[in-house]
């Protein structure tokens, strides 16, 4: 009997089913195969949608603000107690005061901006310490400013979870922004309007609601949303900076010339170094 001849060249694949055997084995699976590389799988980077200074300026004030608020210290330079007692609940003594040392480590590299630093410390600490809020805060915060967006709204949905509260909520809705999750942008949007939280969170959660109907194509509604703070309080804040840079800058994208000059003139009215303001009413 004549030898079964081997070609060089293996035949193209007959049929769908053909196909998917073949990768199967080229990334690994089934027989293994020589002559076959493994299939690379192309990962698309996270990129954050940049709506201007006024939408990346709250988005960060935002961030800052929750980690103020969830890293809280004693003066004497411990965890908050709450935090403290809840670290002590699942650990012997010994080992919860060595990863609370670690815990108020990552806080500590947060607040001083190290963020690498902080997210590679929480990071360490949530296999045994996924109970606690805290931890995830700090690792969703870190993501966040390090520009890791999924790994950012994982955590804070867990922190969220264990421990709600407002404070968190704009950075959450900003990542969901940033992977174009427009759904729960609305829905995170429409809880901060539920809570009223303070003036700062609520202008922080509704200039990225904006920016998320701006990105949709829906200029229309991004600027009814922010008409609602067009009027001038007794005493101006820097929230409301922010807020009608981004309604002039909502207007000057809608064709609407004047309405944008107007809302620029009046940020550069209280605060001419504001963004690039300077430089929006000369364009104009």
């Amino acid at each position: 009997m004549a030898p079964r001849r081997v070609e060089s060249e293996e035949r193209e694949p007959r049929n769908e089913a053909e196909r998917r055997r073949r990768a199967v084995r080229a990334r690994g699976a089934g027989t293994a195969r020589k002559d076959l590389e493994p299939t690379r799988v192309e990962r698309e980077p996270e990129q954050w949608i940049d709506e201007g200074p006024a939408v990346r300026e709250a988005a960060i004030e935002a961030t800052e603000r929750a980690t103020r608020t969830r890293t809280r210290r004693e003066p004497s330079g411990e965890l908050d107690p709450t935090v403290k007692a809840t670290v002590e609940e699942t650990l012997e003594p010994r080992r919860a005061a060595r990863l609370s040392e670690r815990l108020l480590q990552a806080q500590v590299a947060l607040e001083a901006e190290r963020f690498t630093d902080a997210r590679r410390i929480a990071r360490s600490l949530v296999k045994e310490m996924g109970h606690v809020a805290a931890v995830h805060e700090v690792l969703g915060l870190s993501s966040y400013r390090l520009g890791k967006w999924r790994e950012a709204a994982a955590a804070l949905e867990l922190a969220r979870s264990l421990r709600g509260r407002v404070e968190d909520l704009p950075v959450l809705a900003d990542c969901y922004r940033a992977l174009r999750r427009w759904a729960k942008v609305d829905e995170i949007w429409q809880e901060i309007r539920e809570a009223s939280p303070a003036h700062d969170v609520m202008a922080e959660g509704r200039i990225v609601a904006a920016g998320s109907l701006a990105e949709r194509g829906d200029l229309r509604g991004a600027i009814s949303m922010m008409e609602k703070t067009a009027a001038i309080p007794r005493r101006v804040r820097p929230f409301h900076l922010k807020q009608w840079y981004v309604l002039a800058d909502l207007y000057d994208r809608a064709g609407n010339v004047p309405k944008a000059r107007e809302m620029f003139r009046r940020v550069a009215v209280h605060d001419r170094d504001y963004a690039d303001v300077a430089d929006r009413l000369a364009s104009l």
